[in-house]
Parts: C-alpha cells; structure tokens; sequence
C-alpha cells in the first residue's frame, strides 16, 4: 500500500508539471532576440530569432505616422534600419531604448531639404502622467514620434534585446 501510494503521489506529480510547464514556459523569458521589426501601418512589433517570432506587440507612435521621419517635430517614427545602440533605465516614460535615428542617409537628405532631422527616437514605456489605463493608451498615437509599449511589454523588451540589436521600421 505504501508503495502504491507513493507511486500515484509520483504519478500526480509527473502530471501536473507536463500540465504547468507550458504555463511556466509561457511566462517565462523569450530569451535573446538578433531583430526587432515594426510595421507602422499594423501598428505592430515583432521580436524575432533566427528569422522566427517569438512575440508581437501592439505599439503607439507619433501623432502623424505615415510617411518616413522628415524633420524635428513631425510627429513621424522613421522607417528604415536602424540599431537599438542604448538603454535608459531612467527615463521620463517608464524605461527606454534609443534607436539609433537619424542615419548618415537621413541626415544627408535633412542637409539636402535645409532641415533638422530630429532625433532622440525610442522605443519607451508608458507617460506616468495620463490618465488612461496602458491598455487604453495603446489605442492611440501619442507619441511625439517615439514607439511605445506597455511597462510590462517594455519589461519584456528590455530582457530580450541588448545594445547592438538592429531595428527595421517599415510602412
């Protein structure tokens, strides 16, 4: 009897971690991601491996986000590739990611137009200061041309990406 019950104890216990661990999984870390990309017109990111996504994301953008980042104050995110080249754990909207706009192409066409490109284009958690629920914020553009994910997506980013990690905005 004893050794019955120990097996069924066994038995319970095999069970119940093959019917816990893909919530665990699913919870747990995505790991290292080597590309993030943006569909602006989806308002979409996508975290991805070795040509796999690991995990999609509704973003907000600028006020204006059609069109390619021209100038300072557009209201646009730019298109194109870029690399995510630092991390701000301070920042004024939760964390942080710079994303390494404007490049030598867009400088050379701001030159070309007489204008000042911009920059300080991030990736960055949510504006402490409003009054919607992060999920309600994410229903609207309201960055100032930044993308922008929830605190706990931007959790999740911010473990999954290190400085270096190319970045591709697409229309």
């Amino acid at each position: 009897m004893r050794i019955t019950l120990l097996s069924t104890l066994t038995s319970m216990t095999v069970a119940i971690a093959v019917l816990v661990s893909p919530l665990v999984y699913a919870s747990s870390s995505i790991g290292k991601v080597d590309l993030v990309v943006i569909t602006k017109s989806e308002s979409n990111m996508a975290l991805l491996r070795d040509g796999k996504v690991l995990k999609q994301y509704r973003i907000a953008m600028g006020d204006l986000p059609a069109g390619h980042k021209l100038k300072e104050g557009d209201q646009r995110t730019p298109q194109g590739r870029y690399i995510l080249d630092y991390k701000k754990p301070d920042s004024a909207y939760y964390k942080s990611i710079h994303i390494s706009y404007p490049n030598e192409e867009d400088k050379l066409r701001a030159k070309a137009l007489g204008i000042k490109p911009g920059g300080m284009i991030m990736i960055h958690g949510q504006n402490p200061k409003s009054p919607l629920s992060p999920a309600q914020a994410q229903q609207f553009n309201w960055t100032n041309g930044c993308i922008a994910l929830t605190n706990a997506e931007m959790d999740e980013l911010w473990k999954a990406v290190d400085e270096g990690t190319p970045i591709e905005i697409w229309p």
